[in-house]
């Protein structure tokens, strides 16, 4: 896993986010979420991932139905995630509207534990 992704790529993605992206990124965007900076389609070694919180090394990935077929991919990939240091959390599209409070609050939760075993 030597290639890195490219920031090309990753303005891409960024212009080319998922109704899901834009809807949780509104949330999370300049520091909206209790003050927790927040980065989206973020290259990290040879993956881009979906947002990034660098300050406590988490990660928020949103999946859709087509993530179904790429279970062990995804597994892979967010293992070599945590090997670096990371926190990946996941979430199924639907849940961003279907369950938007208990998403926002569960993300709230992981950094409030990264937050203690940061200090």
């Amino acid at each position: 896993m030597s290639k890195k992704a490219s920031s090309a790529e990753a303005r891409l993605l960024r212009r080319n986010m998922t109704e899901e992206e834009r809807y949780l990124w509104r949330y999370l965007r300049a520091k909206r979420f209790e003050g927790f900076k927040f980065r989206r389609q973020e290259p990290i070694g040879p993956f881009i991932v979906d947002f990034v919180c660098f300050e406590h090394k988490l990660i928020i990935e949103l999946d859709g139905g087509y993530h179904i077929k790429t279970k062990d991919y995804d597994k892979s990939r967010s293992l070599w995630l945590e090997s670096q240091g990371f926190k990946v959390i996941r979430y199924w599209n639907d849940t961003v509207h279907e369950k938007r409070d208990q998403l926002l609050e569960s993300i709230q939760h992981h950094l409030e534990d990264l937050k203690k075993t940061d200090k």
